[in-house]
């Protein structure tokens, strides 16, 4: 049942008087629900709750916390129809991409239960002291992964599940024994305190303390400031724009105590279509490029919004093909009416902008709220004189890059900023000719593909969901994937302990039985 109070730890919460609904974008109307926001008296409540909460929760075994995450996955199956129907009225996505994507976030949180169960992501080193040695005794040091404290993580208007109140900042920041306060994205806020009840009887069935898990309200950016201003606060999850998330990290950066702030922004994802690649498939690259491109409205932060090739007979026929595809899609119902003028208003600069030559866009849609698909063409001398090209359009839109030249097309990449993905559409004979393309493509991206559509985030340890900013705040770290982990802890070195006083992950008899660096070698010895 929705009620549209906060979940400040384990009680609902409604002291504020500002309210707000969530919009049907497929009806063009409110929801029935009113939520309540937040009040800067209850995110501090909130603040103080997570922290009390971390001093007992801290002290859980891994496989504790892995039954607390295998509770909330099923706690969420066990909400049924009611939360695949708030989510299609606050979305406008169809139900089938609901079930999905509920089934991804359950699997995001078993898997980060069995990392917890398997103990390794501690990254256990010891380098056993030496008191002979000389000319100085070489110390006993051992060292491993801990907890950083209270995490805020802001749910993503585009995935309402997988990114948003259970999703992988808030499944990894608890695997870390981290508790989480989320900001509910107030697209979906009634999807949010849904997913947010079933945290909280699986947080009690599982005896996880009073705070280990809050849901705040908000349409404004008041409750997420004072959330990342909040001393209580350690670490920061986001997922969203360029200009929300960058905000976001100097608001860390600028605080007393200065926190990192994950931020996942921004990205248009540029393909490079080779020659050859085009002479043999073009017209089947085209409708694959189609359906990934409209994949969703166009609403991933890996949608191929740039298409790079070198100019010709094949890239124009390529570009035909891409168009005739394109004007074939359906177009499908943007996330919220706020975000369909967004993209109706980017889209229009880019077929306005001087240069560009408009090679596909739909004109008619059955909804008020459905992005039609859009096309366009420049040059490469164009693209470099006009930055405003580089930028992204949030939607179903994608820009052919004709270059006039192989050094010309080195000097596109080279000018690019940082991209989440960046993908090689190649037949394996030309790839030698082009070792220089695939190192600047490289060099601007945390995931490259080869012959494939960006579209699509496996689950898995090897993926790298993260790249050179903006599209994140942080290359290093990743938002999809076991190693998602790693952003809310940091290592402590114990020097010289007793055996019985060492946590048991780096004990001499290896209690646990996981995989340490033990003087320099791998073993679970």
């Amino acid at each position: 049942m929705i009620t549209g109070k906060n979940y400040i730890g384990n009680s609902l919460s409604a002291k504020g008087t500002q309210t707000y609904k969530t919009v049907n974008p497929k009806l063009n109307s409110d929801n029935e629900w009113d939520f309540t926001e937040a009040t800067e008296a209850e995110v501090d409540e909130a603040a103080q709750k997570a922290t009390e909460a971390f001093a007992v929760y801290k002290q859980k075994t891994d496989k504790e916390r892995a039954a607390f995450l295998r509770a909330i996955a099923e706690e969420i199956e066990a909400l049924g129809q009611e939360v695949i129907d708030a989510y299609t009225a606050e979305s406008g996505l169809p139900e089938g991409r609901a079930m999905g994507e509920r089934g991804r976030t359950i699997g995001q949180l078993n898997s980060f239960a069995a990392l917890l169960e398997q103990g390794d992501w501690v990254q256990a080193t010891i380098d056993h002291g030496d008191p002979e040695r000389t000319p100085a005794p070489k110390p006993d040091l051992r060292k491993m992964q801990i907890a950083v404290g209270p995490v805020a993580v802001f749910g993503a208007s585009n995935f309402p599940f997988a990114f948003s109140t259970a999703g992988g900042d808030t499944a990894s920041a608890l695997a870390a024994g981290c508790p989480v306060i989320v900001k509910s994205h107030p697209m979906h806020a009634g999807t949010g305190e849904l997913v947010s009840s079933a945290i909280i009887k699986a947080a009690e069935k599982t005896g996880m303390p009073d705070g280990v898990f809050s849901n705040l309200n908000s349409k404004g950016i008041t409750v997420g400031e004072q959330l990342v201003k909040h001393p209580a606060i350690k670490a920061v999850g986001f997922t969203g724009s360029i200009k929300a998330g960058t905000a976001l990290t100097k608001l860390g950066a600028g605080r007393k105590e200065p926190i990192p702030v994950y931020a996942e922004m921004g990205s248009i994802n540029p393909v490079v279509i080779l020659p050859e690649a085009l002479k043999a498939n073009g017209e089947s690259w085209a409708q694959k490029y189609a359906g990934s491109i409209n994949l969703g409205a166009g609403q991933f932060c890996t949608n191929p919004g740039l298409i790079l090739g070198i100019e010709g007979a094949e890239l124009d026929t390529f570009g035909k093909h891409l168009a005739a595809a394109l004007g074939q899609q359906p177009a499908n119902c943007m996330l919220h009416p706020n975000i369909h003028s967004s993209y109706e208003s980017g889209k229009q600069k880019m077929l306005d902008a001087n240069g560009t030559e408009v090679l596909a866009v739909a004109l008619e849609a059955e909804g008020a709220n459905d992005g039609k698909p859009a096309l366009v063409k420049v040059t490469a001398d164009d693209f470099l004189a006009n930055s405003e090209l580089h930028t992204e359009v949030f939607g179903p839109f994608s820009m052919l890059v004709a270059c006039a030249s192989k050094a010309q097309l080195l000097e596109v990449l080279n000018t690019l900023e940082g991209q989440l993905t960046g993908s090689l559409i190649a037949e394996a004979a030309e790839v030698s000719a082009y070792t220089d393309v695939i190192d600047a493509l490289r060099s601007r991206v945390g995931r490259i593909l080869f012959n494939g559509v960006p579209t699509g985030v496996e689950v898995c340890p090897a993926m790298h969901h993260g790249g050179p900013f903006p599209s994140t705040s942080d290359a290093k770290f990743t938002s999809v994937g076991n190693d998602a982990i790693y952003r809310w802890v940091r290592p402590v070195s114990y020097q010289d302990w007793p055996q019985e006083l060492l946590p048991d992950a780096l004990k001499d008899g290896n209690p646990l039985g996981i995989l340490r660096k033990v003087d320099g070698i791998y073993n679970k010895a």
